[in-house]
């Protein structure tokens, strides 16, 4: 495990609680790829990044390796990082049993530990509003993008919007939490409001002050990625932001 100098109270909550989920996550991630929502997601990413080319990717937070291990098997060059160990062993394992060829490190997302301009596209899903710092995450994001390169962040304003009211099946991730890190969350989540504006405007925002050039946001992709209510299916409404430098 590569060691930190300082891990902010937050960032250790964070990792504690998402080491706890990794295996099932792996699990339920790797299904997804065998879904239709793979093909799903690929089509928003062919919204944003270059068709023509092999591309030097990093999935930002990769978790158990979704996006990387989709993106390598189309045939990118992609690196993906997360904080959490555990996950990085369940991305490192995704991949080998996809038989795709993707590099893994443990790293935080805040302090990348590339040179500059390193990437054609970065991609993340569900992890900015985690982020304590997300001034910084932008600024070092920039900072790792190649000109002409875009980021491509898939979240939610999780701190703030209330999750739809829906019966959510058996088999969802969120019936399947034990109550001890549901209440984890919850708590991380409420702390982690006291970092954020309003979402997406504030991520805006920061991605000006970052230096990128232009930017869109998109909050029809929730209509498009989860039009049943499934194992899959978020309650919070996903947006897009699309930044290139």
């Amino acid at each position: 495990m590569e060691e930190y100098r300082y891990m902010e109270p937050i960032k250790q909550e964070v990792l504690h609680y998402w080491a706890q989920r990794a295996d099932a996550f792996e699990t339920q991630r790797l299904r997804e790829f065998e879904s239709e929502k793979r093909q799903r997601w690929m089509m928003e990413f062919q919204r944003y990044i270059p068709q023509d080319r092999r591309l030097k990717v990093l999935d930002i937070g990769t978790g158990t390796g979704f996006f990387a291990c989709m993106l390598a098997a189309e045939g990118h060059e992609v690196t993906g990082i997360d904080l959490t160990p555990e996950m990085i062993c369940g991305a490192r394992s995704t991949a080998e049993k996809l038989g795709v060829d993707a590099q893994f490190r443990v790293m935080d997302a805040e302090e990348p530990d590339f040179e500059d301009e390193s990437f054609d596209v970065l991609v993340t899903r569900n992890l900015t509003w985690t982020l304590p710092n997300m001034d910084k995450a932008y600024r070092e994001w920039h900072r790792l993008l190649c000109p002409g390169g875009v980021l491509v962040n898939f979240d939610a304003d999780y701190c703030r919007a209330a999750e739809e009211e829906v019966e959510l099946p058996e088999n969802h991730a969120h019936k399947l939490i034990p109550d001890h890190l549901q209440r984890e969350n919850e708590v991380i989540t409420m702390e982690l409001s006291a970092y954020q504006m309003p979402r997406p405007q504030w991520d805006v925002q920061l991605l000006v002050e970052a230096g990128f050039e232009r930017i869109s946001v998109d909050m029809g992709v929730y209509r498009r990625i989860y039009r049943e209510i499934d194992e899959f299916y978020n309650p919070a409404s996903i947006f897009t932001i699309a930044a290139w430098k």
